[in-house]
């Protein structure tokens, strides 16, 4: 099977909004003609650099974070299927810009338009705490970032109608709560969750309350003046703590709050009808998360492949037309097998993005970017069609369960 690749631009970054600290998201006014910042949400190293590796590219840190890029074919008006990619990191890491998450091979091998958007993170994201926060600012930023999508993007040579939002553990389950809120309804079409660790979606209030009084302990000071510095501390101390409370190395400190709609009923399912959703897994992602237990293959079953057919029941009961995949590939000289993330280079990035990952063993990367392609052109086909189509193995894609 041949693939038709074409020249692609990436733009960016672009402010999609602006926000004070603990504040919702606002459009970027129109008079607002200030350069975009480049910055990244404010953020510790990630938890799964021994999984991933570190990124090799540095971006400047800070709150005017609200960034996106956009890579097209062409500036043109040829109306192509855009795909809206919300990054991993457990709500603590990562960012859409890094490049990782380089969307050049998506666009140019399927002739789409990709987006990567940076989210708020951490404390800064995802504190609720009485008289500071409520809570869930990172998905509200997405929100706004898909209302963007939505009223730019046929500028970049993209069909705002044609919109498949896809997202990576953190980002996968930000999808989940998205989908089901009314806010979401007409911004999104399609949607793929990427290994999404459904039993942490989001923590009720009064436990969030609780780990934010933690947080604001550690920090001794005032959250809204407090200096980055002082705020990235008390996140890793509120991990620790969080971590011998759950005796979870899954569970990240920081979660969305009990968000509106979430857990299912009559009115989150009217939000999903007729969307199109394709959700998987790798068939060793509990390898990444090491102290979980020894049997990572059961665990990788427990977490994620059981919760994940129970979501898509219910996701065909309320009217979605569902697709599912698992990722078996096991890279040569990888100690970690189908672990959690192994998909993101066969996606997103580039050979110098992904070097030296060890994840990726001794595996070349022509070899890499082979699978690559036929991962590439699974994505590709749901964004156009909503069914992957035929896949050649290690990657297993079905239809999902049927309606009962």
């Amino acid at each position: 099977m041949t693939h038709p690749t074409h020249a692609v631009v990436r733009t960016g970054p672009v402010r999609y909004a602006t926000a004070a600290r603990f504040a919702p998201p606002r459009p970027v006014a129109a008079d607002d003609h200030r350069p975009p910042s480049g910055e990244i949400c404010p953020q510790l190293p990630s938890r799964l650099d021994a999984v991933m590796g570190a990124p090799h590219d540095t971006r400047p840190q800070g709150e005017d974070c609200l960034n996106l890029t956009v890579t097209t074919p062409a500036l043109d008006d040829a109306a192509r299927p855009v795909l809206v990619w919300f990054h991993g990191g457990g709500f603590s890491s990562g960012a859409g810009l890094m490049d990782w998450y380089d969307g050049g091979a998506l666009a140019a091998q399927g002739d789409v338009v990709v987006v990567g958007v940076n989210y708020r993170l951490g404390a800064l994201g995802y504190l609720c705490l009485d008289g500071v926060s409520d809570g869930n600012l990172g998905l509200y930023d997405q929100l706004e970032a898909l209302r963007w999508v939505r009223e730019h993007i046929a500028a970049y040579g993209g069909d705002p109608g044609e919109v498949t939002v896809f997202g990576q553990s953190a980002g996968a389950l930000s999808i989940r709560l998205l989908l089901e809120t009314r806010e979401a309804r007409g911004l999104v079409r399609r949607a793929i969750l990427q290994s999404p660790p459904l039993s942490v979606t989001a923590r009720p209030r009064a436990d969030s309350e609780a780990l934010g009084r933690v947080f604001a302990g550690l920090l001794a000071g005032d959250p809204r003046t407090a200096g980055v510095p002082a705020i990235l501390a008390a996140q890793r101390e509120t991990a620790r703590a969080n971590l011998r409370r759950s005796g979870s190395t899954l569970e990240p400190p920081f979660l969305p709050v009990g968000f509106p709609g979430a857990g299912g009923g009559e009115e989150a399912a009217a939000t999903v009808r007729g969307l199109d959703v394709m959700y998987g897994w790798n068939a060793d992602d509990m390898t990444a998360f090491p102290g979980e237990g020894d049997d990572a293959t059961e665990l990788t079953r427990r977490v994620y492949e059981e919760p994940l057919a129970h979501y898509g029941a219910e996701l065909a009961r309320a009217g979605a037309r569902v697709h599912t995949y698992r990722l078996d590939w096991r890279p040569a000289g990888s100690p970690f097998g189908a672990t959690h993330c192994l998909e993101l280079p066969l996606l997103l990035g580039t050979r110098q993005a992904w070097r030296s990952s060890p994840m990726l063993g001794r595996e070349p990367w022509a070899e890499v970017d082979a699978l690559g392609k036929a991962v590439r052109a699974a994505w590709i086909a749901f964004a156009r069609t909503g069914t992957p189509g035929p896949t050649p193995a290690p990657l297993v894609c079905g239809r999902g369960p049927e309606p009962t």
